[in-house]
């Protein structure tokens, strides 16, 4: 009963906003990322330990899902206002795909190795352990 008041005393959004902004879970200050997506063992900082992450498949999957709902609109709007040049409308997508999939990775990996921490998952002891 007691991981259950935790769990509910521990702050789920400022948590997965850490996360997002790629810094620790715990503190908020220390960089979760040694490089463009390889999480850190510990925390510089706090000296948590984040190496019993299990983000796997799932911010590649979110990302394409995020990119896929923005851009699959985007361009038959797009497509219909303006009629474009059809390489011209796929160099812009395509690029513009790209992007935000780079832009999203690192900050979804975060976010989910954040809510893994927050609710104690893999291996995680939890926010107040």
């Amino acid at each position: 009963m007691s991981d259950m008041t935790d769990i509910e005393e521990t702050p789920f959004w400022p948590t997965i906003w850490r996360g997002w902004r790629r810094r620790c879970p715990q503190c908020g200050t220390g960089p979760m990322m040694t490089g463009y997506l390889t999480v850190r063992d510990h925390c510089p900082v706090c000296r948590e330990d984040l190496h019993h992450h299990r983000a796997d498949d799932g911010p590649a999957y979110l990302a394409i899902m995020i990119v896929g709902h923005v851009m699959a609109p985007l361009l038959l709007v797009v497509f219909e206002m303006y009629r474009p040049e059809p390489l011209i409308l796929f160099t812009i997508f395509a690029v513009g795909s790209v992007a935000l999939s780079l832009y999203l990775l690192p900050r979804l990996k975060g976010a989910i190795v954040a809510f893994q921490w927050v609710r104690g998952m893999h291996g995680f002891p939890g926010p107040s352990s």
